[in-house]
């Protein structure tokens, strides 16, 4: 018997929403087994608390990192340090990251030099080194309700000066993030030009002598080139991102052998 695809989920507490756990942990379900859980954070804050709740009914060990200073969290150089060792102990052949930390940019780096998977879960904010760096990101706050809620309250920071004050008051008002389960519109998909050179470029090199390429073999090659995720956008699948903008060609809709052609190729 084949042993299972087997996954390190480690979570940054302090900067993820729990309410996103029962997500995760389905999502991560159809890679494989997800048999190491741990989460990261100082248990003593109140912040933390709607995480303590979860624990338990997702078996999930808590890992416990005092904050030493300040207006810093101890738990991001712990979680990179056991995901180092848990590497090189337990040899996972893939890991998952829950933050929105850029913080763990080189440690996706990292690891996938090392030949793992490293599967991204944060919000949309999420900076996009980040991102990119993954194997694949899922926009968390696009496909869980409440995903997008504020951190865990931190220390209060020391009283601004009135000049970093009225500069912050002059800063451009935050892009609002499309609530769970509201698509991106296709004229949006259209206008991200990395996106769109993302799919024609993984049609192309799927494609058979007649232009057509199966969606799932696209699907493949876009994960092999990029952490793009159609959920981020509001569909499901590939297919149905591809049929709602309406650029390409679609055959066999309905079955396992759905195709797509780019016609600007032909």
């Amino acid at each position: 018997m084949a042993e299972p695809f087997r996954i390190a989920l480690l979570i940054d507490a302090d900067n993820a929403s729990a309410k996103s756990i029962d997500f995760v942990l389905n999502d991560l379900a159809e890679y494989g087994e997800c048999n190491i859980r741990r989460a990261y954070g100082n248990w003593t804050k109140d912040g933390l608390k709607p995480w303590i709740a979860e624990l338990h009914d997702a078996a999930i060990r808590p890992m416990q990192q005092f904050d030493l200073t300040a207006q810093k969290n101890a738990s991001d150089i712990a979680l990179a340090i056991d995901a180092v060792d848990l590497l090189h102990s337990a040899s996972p052949d893939a890991f998952a990251i829950l933050s929105s930390d850029s913080d763990f940019t080189p440690l996706v780096h990292y690891l996938r030099e090392k030949g793992r998977a490293v599967y991204g879960y944060g919000r949309s904010k999420t900076p996009a080194p980040f991102k990119s760096a993954c194997t694949r990101f899922t926009e968390l706050d696009k496909v869980v309700p409440g995903a997008d809620a504020a951190e865990p309250a931190k220390a209060p920071a020391k009283k601004a000066s009135a000049k970093k004050t009225a500069a912050k008051k002059s800063d451009p008002a935050p892009v609002d993030v499309p609530k769970a389960g509201t698509a991106t519109s296709a004229n949006d998909i259209k206008g991200d030009a990395r996106l769109m050179g993302v799919l024609r470029s993984a049609i192309a090199s799927a494609a058979e002598d007649d232009g057509f390429a199966r969606v799932s073999t696209v699907g493949q090659r876009i994960r092999n080139q990029s952490s793009f995720d159609p959920r981020n956008y509001g569909y499901s699948t590939w297919t149905k991102l591809f049929a709602a903008i309406d650029l390409f060609e679609m055959r066999g809709e309905g079955t396992s052998e759905v195709s797509v052609r780019d016609p600007k190729a032909h």
